[in-house]
């Protein structure tokens, strides 16, 4: 695997579990020796993440909407791979969010990440929407 232009695009969790699942299971072999193991403990820790339950079409619909709030590429990106669930880790991760943003708001922000985080149940199955998306560059 050779890295042509590394600042071409930043990758969600999501997209890295996608790809090093995919790289996993395709017969090619990379000839490094340690690659199975890094692949293997990196999906491991992503499948204990919120972009488990996430989708392409989800993702995308959650940064079409996060447009209106005039956020950096990198919050948006922070946003997908932890998904806030209050006010104050809103405000953790969008520098000067009391300034910018109103609590409406934040509150609009909120339901768009409970849309983006499925639920799921202890049988296995999903409650409340699920989508799915692509990530822009």
């Amino acid at each position: 695997m050779e890295i042509i232009n590394p600042n071409a695009a930043i990758l969600t969790n999501f997209e890295v579990m996608t790809a090093l699942k995919d790289m996993k299971n395709s017969k090619k072999k990379y000839g490094l020796r340690n690659l199975a193991t890094i692949t293997y403990e990196t999906v491991q820790y992503l499948e204990d993440t919120p972009c488990k339950e996430q989708t392409s079409a989800g993702i995308a619909d959650f940064l079409q909407a996060m447009k209106e709030f005039n956020l950096t590429k990198n919050e948006c990106l922070m946003m997908v791979n932890d998904p806030p669930s209050s006010p104050l880790h809103i405000q953790l991760m969008i520098e000067d969010s009391d300034e910018r943003l109103t609590e409406e708001q934040v509150a609009r922000i909120l339901e768009h990440t409970a849309k983006l985080r499925a639920t799921v149940t202890p049988t296995g199955g999903t409650t409340g929407t699920e989508t799915t998306g692509q990530t822009e560059s």
